[in-house]
């Protein structure tokens, strides 16, 4: 009687320490699968409104630089509707074609500011 209580013991503790052992998600490691979520219009506007303190945008700047961030995820949100994946070598077109869009309407040292600004969001972004 006794040994049958402790094999019965120890399967509980098998089992409930091979239930608990897997990380969230079943199993699933790094974190988000697929493409992050098009931001909203206000994530927009504040991803903008950070950007124009960074690099001191002007007032122009900052309005013409909202419109194409506007219509760069418009673009994307475009790119990935729909039940396909889309194809990773034409977003990243994409993001390179937007990214000298922007760099046109700054000047040489908004300019630079603007890239280590990319640095700086493209470094948080692998850290989380």
């Amino acid at each position: 009687m006794k040994t049958m209580k402790m094999n019965l013991i120890l399967a509980f503790l098998l089992l409930g320490s091979i239930a608990f052992a897997q990380p969230p998600g079943g199993g699933q490691r790094g974190g988000q699968q697929g493409p992050p979520p098009i931001p909203s219009e206000k994530q927009i506007e504040k991803m903008v409104n950070e950007l124009a303190e960074e690099i001191s945008l002007l007032d122009g700047q900052k309005t013409m630089i909202l419109d194409a961030y506007n219509d760069h995820f418009e673009e994307v949100k475009e790119m990935t509707s729909g039940n396909s994946r889309p194809d990773r070598s034409k977003i990243e077109a994409l993001e390179v074609s937007f990214q000298k869009k922007v760099e046109a309407m700054l000047t040489d040292e908004q300019k630079d500011a603007y890239k280590a600004y990319l640095k700086e969001q493209s470094a948080n972004k692998k850290r989380r």
